[in-house]
Formats: C-alpha cells, structure tokens, sequence
C-alpha cells in the first residue's frame, strides 16, 4: 500500500504542460467566497512584496556602481583583474607546467639545431672558398 501512496506524490518539479492544466483548471468553483477573498488578499500582498523587493534590489545595485565608481573600479579594470586572475589559475595548472617544460626543452633543442645547422653551412662556405 506504501508503494502505491508513494507513486501517487510526485517527487519531480511541474513541467509545462503540467503548468497548462493547472493554469486551464478551474479552481473557483471549488472555493468559497472567504477562500476566494483571503486569496484575493495574499496575492495583492505578494505582488506588493514583489514590487517592494524589486526596488530594494535596484536600490542595492545603484549603491553598488557608486561604490565601484569611487573605488575607481570600472568594466575594464574588471576584466583586467579577472584576465590576470584567470592567467595567474592556468599558470599554475599542472597541464601549464608540463607543457610550458616540454615547448621549453624543445626550443633548447631547436635552437640548439638551428645553430648547429648554421655552423655546417659556414663551415661548408668557408671550405667552398678555400677550393
């Protein structure tokens, strides 16, 4: 019986078209008239926090771009400092580090060969001169 009770709540959020039947139900003839007036009441009260709660929110980050203005802080100076933040976190990464190492050690080896590619060709100049 507990497993039948358990199928009938359900444990995941409304999808859409549950909303749809919901929104398309009609409740009010189920409701009597002091249901309906107290709904009434709380839903103006909602809307009223809402409304209350979204200037308070505004207020909040009016305050807050006044607070970066004086702190000299801006939109590039962000960026700036989240940039550095970002290359600061990948550089000490351990894929960085290993591959920082081995492009490092193969430039030593290039340059390395390049030199000594180098040195063969004058040598091989300077034996064509002699001739």
């Amino acid at each position: 019986m507990e497993a039948q009770a358990q199928g009938l709540l359900e444990t995941e959020p409304l999808q859409g078209r549950d909303e749809d039947a919901i929104a398309s139900a009609d409740f009010s003839s189920m409701l009597s008239e002091e249901e309906k007036e107290e709904l009434k009441a709380e839903l103006v009260q909602l809307e009223d926090e809402i409304t209350t709660l979204r200037q308070v929110l505004s207020a909040k980050e009016r305050h807050l771009v006044e607070i970066k203005q004086k702190l000299g802080m801006n939109l590039m100076n962000e960026l700036k400092q989240n940039f550095s933040k970002s290359w600061h976190d990948m550089q000490t990464t351990t894929a960085y580090k290993k591959t920082h190492e081995t492009l490092s050690h193969a430039g030593q080896k290039a340059t390395a060969a390049f030199s000594n590619v180098g040195t063969a060709i004058s040598k091989k100049f300077g034996d064509m001169r002699r001739k």
